[in-house]
């Protein structure tokens, strides 16, 4: 078996950034960036709607090219991580830890959902909006660029197999990337070790260089969290949280219970100590709830893993990329409560088999959705067109999903990072020693 180098090696350039309290600086920053945004809110009569136009561009400008700085890479990382995950693993582990995580994923993501349409049900928040039919305009892009089209169940299994590799990297298909590499890894490890030793020493190298590009971009963080807050407040502002607080209280309350699901699985399955591992992981869920991308938090999110979390680097090297890509558990709750508030906004009735179809639809949809802000709204045309309930009302959605957004990747780099210590106990080596604080 190869030995491949543990990729938190290659991530010195990140330790002096968490050590130096990132996440303080983040907190400092966010609540700066609200009160600054509240200031240019034009609704508050401070300054005119030109000026907080042109002030939103520019304190938009860090956290645009910290985003951009991040994506740039994203593909190589997880193509390389991914793959050095595999060939580091043995055959017979491989397969039995890859068939255990797709299970895991499919269960946690079905939690998800069960826990949205219980708490939809219950509360109701559809039955606050008197009409959503007056939103009538605007959704039209949104449904057109929602590519992902319900398809027959062969057709949509076939198609998560890329028949071009290089188109999928150049339109960001995250997902058929991830597939592309899982099977060139499983291919790797069936070849003799001289031949592939130099493909593993190659990504062990671009590894290191994109993660000399992420310690650069790390620097930009504070300054973008503050930009990017400054400038949705400035953008929205706070009367839609009271206009559709109601929907937000019920999706946040629902990833709290989702939260407490997390730690109860942490607590009783892996064995860790709940309180400790939320301390730990606390600077990649900072990052999420900033940026309201998984994608973006994903070389944070293996660095808490290796450093705070002491999982082994073959484990979390594999999870995460994967995770980030098709571990959408926020994002599956968050479609389930707004595709049944919805429905009771236009006062359609659900029966159970329109439930039960709601569920398998928003587990296959939540698959591969972009881990970019706004992925989850875009999934969400299809969900609704599937279940016949008009699209018109996302127009709504699309004002306060920023907000909800940010709540909702937290849990999902939550989720990826319990995925993380739970297939340590079962398949770590057991020599690190455990490095919660």
């Amino acid at each position: 078996m190869i030995i491949v180098r543990p990729i938190n090696e290659l991530r010195i350039h990140l330790n002096r950034l968490t050590k130096g309290k990132l996440w303080l600086r983040v907190i400092i920053a966010i609540i700066l960036g609200i009160i600054l945004g509240l200031f240019l809110n034009p609704r508050n009569g401070y300054v005119s709607i030109e000026n907080s136009e042109t002030w939103s561009d520019w304190l938009n400008l860090p956290g645009s090219v910290f985003l951009r700085m991040v994506q740039m890479i994203m593909i190589p990382l997880i193509f390389t991580s991914i793959l050095t995950g595999i060939v580091s693993n043995n055959s017979s582990q491989l397969k039995v830890m890859g068939v255990r995580l797709a299970l895991y994923f499919l269960i946690t993501t079905s939690v998800a959902i069960i826990i949205g349409i219980v708490l939809s049900i219950a509360m109701a928040p559809g039955a606050y909006i008197s009409d959503l039919g007056g939103f009538s305009g605007g959704s039209d892009e949104l449904v057109v660029s929602s590519s992902r089209s319900i398809q027959s169940f062969p057709d949509a299994i076939s198609g998560l197999i890329p028949t071009n590799p290089l188109e999928s990297m150049m339109t960001g298909e995250m997902l058929g990337i991830v597939i592309f590499t899982i099977i060139i890894g499983v291919a790797v490890t069936q070849i003799k070790e001289e031949l592939a030793r130099p493909l593993v020493r190659l990504s062990e190298a671009i590894q290191k260089i994109c993660m000399i590009v992420v310690s650069w971009a790390m620097l930009l963080v504070p300054y973008a969290v503050f930009g990017m807050m400054a400038a949705l407040m400035a953008t929205l502002g706070t009367q839609v949280l009271y206009g559709l607080g109601y929907y937000m209280l019920v999706v946040i309350l629902g990833l709290v219970l989702l939260l407490v699901f997390y730690m109860i699985v942490v607590s009783l399955v892996a064995k860790r100590n709940p309180i400790e591992f939320l301390k730990a992981i606390r600077e990649p869920q900072l990052l999420a709830f900033s940026t309201a991308s998984s994608a973006a938090v994903m070389p944070l999110s293996m660095e808490a893993a290796d450093k705070k979390l002491g999982v082994s680097s073959n484990i979390s090297d594999f999870i995460i990329p994967i995770g980030a890509t098709i571990n959408m558990d926020g994002t599956a709750l968050f479609q389930c409560v707004t595709t049944i508030f919805m429905a009771q906004a236009y006062g359609i009735e659900l029966s159970l088999i329109s439930m039960v179809l709601i569920t398998i639809t928003i587990v296959g949809a939540s698959i591969g959705t972009p881990a970019i802000p706004g992925g989850g709204v875009v999934i969400l045309a299809s969900v609704l067109s599937s279940t016949g309930i008009p699209t018109d009302g996302l127009i709504v959605i699309i004002g306060i999903d920023r907000i909800l957004g940010m709540f909702r990747t937290t849990l999902n780099v939550t989720g990826d990072l319990t995925a993380c210590v739970i297939f340590d106990r079962w398949f770590g080596d057991g020599n690190k020693a455990k490095a919660l604080p």
